[in-house]
């Protein structure tokens, strides 16, 4: 049985599409250290009560608070998952397991509040523009899906404002996106910047290439895009530099994502840093490391120079949003509170 009684232990967990990090911190000397952790595949389980159980069974911890950060909207302390069947609820999390202080938040509300807690040995700077720490931060996450967040300067603290971004509309910017902007809409109706921005848009950037003729696909990439995931068969091509199809689909996509960036910079003005997170950054660094990607994150037209302030790095970390989720927890028992928007259960 888990209970409260245990101030030092923490639980966490990052619900994503994909998989679910589940972990129990500690203290540590300078901030919280991930004691415990395992990884779920998360279509693999019915909900996410299921997968906890799992994992507290194994442990039977005590601890003095639980944060888990997921991949959709919460709203009242509940959310429908948004690329997975999901249904979590703070209410239903401590109905099922009797806990107290129970928290559920967007997964990119967790990474945002991992941020001033990595060291420089957890990211990649892409440009060589100081952060000030006086402003504002923002997030940028493709992975399963896409999301966006920021941390906003108040006084001397940061408030952390989750965000839907991933779902606003895909705005091209050469006739070449436009192309791919048309494939998407007859597809899909409405374009959100997710449909491009994630290991489904890699894909549907490929296709739209493979499709126009001017790539040639051979018929042994043909087959493993068949049998396996397509977007790290294309990912682990693209680096490999061996089929153009792939590297033209990687370099639509890093454009894209660094246009995408550069708005939520401008929209926050973000002299404090645009972080890249998610799954897939740090899977295509060396593409992330070339032009392309700052080019198209500087190319705001009479903005130029001011886009050329703003730092931009890759979160390395894949545990940040877990880290996040568990400072939360830490934060919301020291000060007393509780879930978004829902009384505290006796």
């Amino acid at each position: 049985m888990v209970d409260s009684r245990n101030k030092s232990l923490y639980l966490a967990a990052d619900i994503g599409g994909t998989k679910t990090n589940v972990g129990l911190f500690v203290p540590g000397k300078k901030r919280l250290r991930l004691q415990d952790m395992e990884t779920y595949a998360s279509r693999d389980a019915r909900n996410f009560e299921t997968i906890l159980e799992r994992f507290v069974e194994k442990r039977a911890p005590s601890v003095a608070g639980a944060c888990f950060g997921i991949a959709g909207p919460v709203v009242n302390g509940r959310s429908k998952a948004t690329n997975f069947p999901w249904v979590v609820s703070e209410r239903g999390i401590r109905d099922h397991f009797q806990w107290n202080d129970v928290r559920l938040v967007n997964d990119l509300e967790a990474t945002a509040n991992s941020i001033p807690a990595l060291n420089q040995n957890q990211i990649c700077r892409l440009n060589r523009v100081r952060a000030r720490k006086d402003r504002n931060i923002g997030i940028v996450a493709p992975g399963t899906g896409f999301g966006e967040a920021l941390l906003v300067r108040q006084g001397g603290n940061f408030r952390v404002v989750a965000s839907e971004g991933g779902h606003v509309d895909f705005a091209p910017n050469t006739e070449e996106e436009v192309s791919l902007w048309r494939c998407l809409r007859e597809q899909w109706g409405h374009v959100s910047v997710e449909r491009v921005l994630s290991g489904s848009g890699l894909t549907s950037i490929y296709r739209w290439l493979k499709d126009s003729g001017r790539y040639h696909e051979p018929g042994w990439l043909a087959e493993r895009m068949e049998t396996a995931d397509p977007a790290p068969v294309i990912t682990k091509t693209a680096l490999e530099n061996r089929i153009p199809l792939c590297r033209k689909t990687m370099e639509h996509f890093v454009s894209i994502l660094g246009a995408v960036s550069a708005n939520l910079a401008l929209t926050a003005m973000t002299f404090g840093g645009i972080y890249l997170g998610g799954g897939i950054p740090p899977k295509i660094l060396p593409f992330l490391q070339g032009d392309i990607f700052l080019q198209a994150f500087t190319r705001k037209g009479r903005f130029k120079g001011f886009m050329e302030k703003i730092p931009v790095m890759v979160i390395l970390d894949s545990r940040a949003a877990l880290l996040g989720a568990a400072i939360i927890a830490e934060r919301m028992t020291a000060g007393g509170t509780t879930g978004h928007g829902e009384e505290k259960q006796a």
